[in-house]
């Protein structure tokens, strides 16, 4: 058997494991240890790759930006600044035709530029906006799907998570996928607000219990704020994206410098608001070290099952079988996105990313994609899968904080499927327009 063989092989074993609930980490390291030793013929081999894998592939100082980051989005998610935003923007839209849902979306855009993090905001928004769209008249599916549907900027929008590990798969700057994000992520947030007022005005049954009810009652909907009080609340969080995202685009801070420095100042807003006490404080920094060490053992099972990869000579077959296939440039990414789609549908997004990374990034590169433009097609794509059943861990979120009987999870993925229209559209352009990618990169 060659080592191609092998290494087909593998990859097949890898996803028969993770469909049988083997943790994506444990899986990629039994997998990538396999391999090596199969191709190679060297136990001992293996050993050394795992343990040189294992120091390598975290060490760099740029790995810090992980933990930083998720800080920095727990922060200021206990400090209320979800509840403030969305407050401020249910303020100023709420005469706009389905002003709450067009609220939801502005202030879910805004939260995803300090989380980056989408279950965190698919939390906080159905517990804030959810109760408030029930009580004027939208309709309790359509207000969860709302939610559970925008939540998925938090994906794109600098800074993500998502992005960060693309970046360290891909080995490109992780600064640079932040800024590449930053033109498809309006453009998402402003497809979304688009098709809300379009549903509202052409389907209102969709979005409304009582279609003419919720009219009358449009202009008295929401809460009255003055504009002292609109600023109190919004200026914590403008300056907090001011100074990490301005920091980092102005290139005074690296990515793992805006981490620390967005962490310190989300710390400052949580104790300024009197909202983090010693209980709260240690549940932070307990739900800190979990998710960071969990994301930092995912990169090193991916970069050991990379360096397998590699050794089995799979990346440069895959591309001189789809330059020999004939299926180019436009027939790769069309394939390309369907697999991510359908991988969608039962793994949840990190999986995805760490499986098909390695394996997609250096083929695309050898067709001549731009891996900034590569990356923001894959993350759409991932996102796609957080709103589509059976796994749609958005919609599932959404449902389970909501915990409501009356509404039931094909409710909620039936009301989404607006959302991953837009994304469906939005995804389109950016693939034939690189540019809305690349725009401020050159």
């Amino acid at each position: 058997m060659t080592s191609l063989e092998i290494g087909f092989l593998l990859i097949g074993l890898l996803v028969g494991l993770v469909l049988f609930g083997m943790h994506i980490a444990y899986a990629l390291l039994g997998v990538a240890f396999l391999g090596i030793w199969m191709i190679r013929g060297s136990l001992d081999l293996s050993f050394r790759m795992l343990e040189l894998t294992a120091y390598s592939g975290i060490s760099d100082y740029l790995f810090a930006t992980i933990p930083l980051f998720v800080l920095m989005g727990l922060l200021v998610s206990v400090s209320n600044v979800g509840r403030d935003t969305f407050e401020v923007a249910e303020a100023l839209l709420k005469r706009m035709l389905c002003g709450l849902g067009v609220a939801t979306v502005a202030a879910n855009t805004v939260f995803a530029a300090v989380t980056g993090v989408s279950i965190a905001s698919a939390a906080v928004f159905t517990r804030v906006a959810v109760p408030e769209m029930t009580r004027h008249g939208y309709k309790a599916s359509f207000s969860s799907g709302t939610v559970a549907g925008s939540s998925v900027l938090g994906m794109l929008i600098p800074p993500s998570l998502l992005l960060i590990i693309y970046g360290v798969l891909a080995e490109v700057s992780i600064g640079s996928m932040f800024i590449a994000g930053i033109v498809p992520g309006v453009m998402l947030a402003l497809g979304f607000v688009a098709m809300l007022m379009a549903l509202a005005g052409l389907a209102p049954r969709f979005v409304f219990a009582d279609p003419k009810a919720a009219q009358e009652r449009r202009a008295e909907a929401g809460i009255h704020l003055s504009l002292g009080e609109i600023i109190w609340k919004l200026v914590p969080i403008v300056l907090l994206i001011v100074l990490v995202l301005g920091g980092l685009y102005t290139g005074y801070f690296t990515p793992t410098e805006a981490g620390g420095i967005g962490a310190f100042g989300a710390l400052l807003i949580a104790i300024g608001r009197r909202t983090l006490d010693r209980r709260r404080l240690w549940q932070v920094m307990k739900q800190t070290g979990t998710v960071s060490v969990s994301i930092l053992l995912l990169l090193v099972a991916a970069s050991f099952y990379s360096r397998m990869l590699s050794i089995a000579g799979l990346p440069n077959a895959i591309e001189t079988l789809v330059v020999e296939s004939g299926f180019g440039h436009w027939g790769f990414i069309f394939v390309y996105v369907l697999v991510v789609f359908l991988m969608g549908m039962i793994l949840d997004s990190t999986s995805i990313l760490l499986i098909v990374v390695p394996i997609a990034a250096p083929i695309a590169q050898g067709l001549g994609f731009d891996l900034f433009h590569f990356g923001i097609i894959t993350v759409i794509a991932v996102e796609i899968g957080l709103l589509t059943p059976p796994f749609g861990i958005s919609v599932f979120t959404v449902h389970n904080t909501l915990n409501d009987p009356g509404t039931s999870v094909e409710s909620i993925f039936l009301a989404t499927l607006p959302f991953i229209a837009v994304m469906l559209f939005v995804l389109g352009v950016i693939i034939a327009v690189p540019e809305t990618a690349t725009l401020f990169l050159r």
